[in-house]
């Protein structure tokens, strides 16, 4: 059996009737299950880089993928050619990946929306900060969470009716290396969205710790590939909506990190607090004419670490 991170699906690594080492997923949602088994599919016809699936049961609660190994990115955030050969395969997931992807098989929603961003900002109110007990204005924070769902859904922002796919979690411990290439996996929660959302997700990851000036580089590297795929944006008004994804998921993380510390008791999530809430207010600073609240709301957080 491998250790379990954030969810409740088994992973177990066997031996095949061929002598093949394969890993065995057994989940505990059915559509959530339909979801990976669809994209995995899909990805894998295109020769992107995700597990090829092997076998999948009748009803669907249990599969067989290919085994990718041991080696997770997040132990070799030090090698810059790992890091840019990563970003750049994300581009083609998130454009190629989309073409002809049918969006009603995503779980829980099809497409990043008002309501889904309302329900992980709830998230962190209820998950993340109500478990610290520090006293806060609930009427200024919803005023600020109205301001961030402005700056996320206006066009100007790249907007959500944006034909990309959307992976959702990506971020280093979600990526394996095999010979050298990155590998994508854990993707089920994605769905149809913009593409600054994961770019947020991996270089602005709480515990991979990125040099500003690293993820700079990185940025640029991705907005090459980018346009390599064909994909029109105008990278001015990409760069301009950056920080505000960037905030907006590092709130949603901050409730998970509650959700799996605070209340499921998990140790990993309750170390990664601290580094989160730091990441949090350094992300605030030059954000804080938009959210004055939000940021003096970080300053009393950072007590806690």
């Amino acid at each position: 059996m491998l250790k379990q991170q954030g969810s409740n699906r088994i992973y177990t690594r066997e031996t095949d009737e061929n002598g093949r080492s394969i890993i065995r997923v057994v989940g505990t949602n059915r559509d959530e299950n339909r979801a990976f088994i669809y994209m995995a599919r899909h990805f894998h016809a295109l020769g992107l880089p995700v597990p090829e699936l092997y076998w999948v049961s009748e009803d669907e609660m249990s599969y067989t993928q290919e085994d990718l190994g041991d080696t997770i990115l997040f132990d070799h955030l030090d090698d810059y050619t790992l890091l840019e050969r990563t970003i750049r395969a994300l581009a083609h997931v998130q454009v190629k990946g989309a073409q002809n992807f049918d969006w009603s098989i995503c779980f829980p929603v099809p497409a990043m929306d008002e309501r889904s961003i309302r329900w992980d900002l709830n998230y962190f109110k209820y998950c993340f900060l109500k478990g610290t007990k520090i006293e806060f204005s609930e009427p200024q924070l919803e005023d600020e969470f109205d301001a961030l769902v402005s700056h996320l859904t206006s066009h100007s922002a790249c907007g959500l009716t944006s034909n990309t796919f959307l992976y959702r979690d990506f971020q280093s411990r979600n990526v394996m290396i095999k010979d050298g290439q990155p590998y994508f996996i854990d993707f089920q929660g994605g769905r149809r969205g913009p593409t600054q959302y994961d770019v947020a997700s991996f270089l602005w990851q709480a515990k991979a710790n990125f040099a500003p000036a690293l993820r700079e580089q990185l940025i640029e590297a991705y907005l090459d590939e980018l346009a390599v795929t064909g994909y029109g944006l105008r990278a001015t008004e990409w760069k301009t909506a950056l920080p505000h994804f960037v905030l907006f998921r590092t709130l949603q993380v901050l409730g998970a990190y509650g959700y799996r510390g605070y209340y499921e008791r998990k140790q990993h999530f309750l170390e990664s607090i601290p580094l989160a809430l730091r990441n949090l207010n350094d992300i605030l600073q030059p954000l804080k004419d938009d959210y004055p609240y939000l940021y003096a709301l970080s300053n009393d957080l950072l007590l806690l670490v």
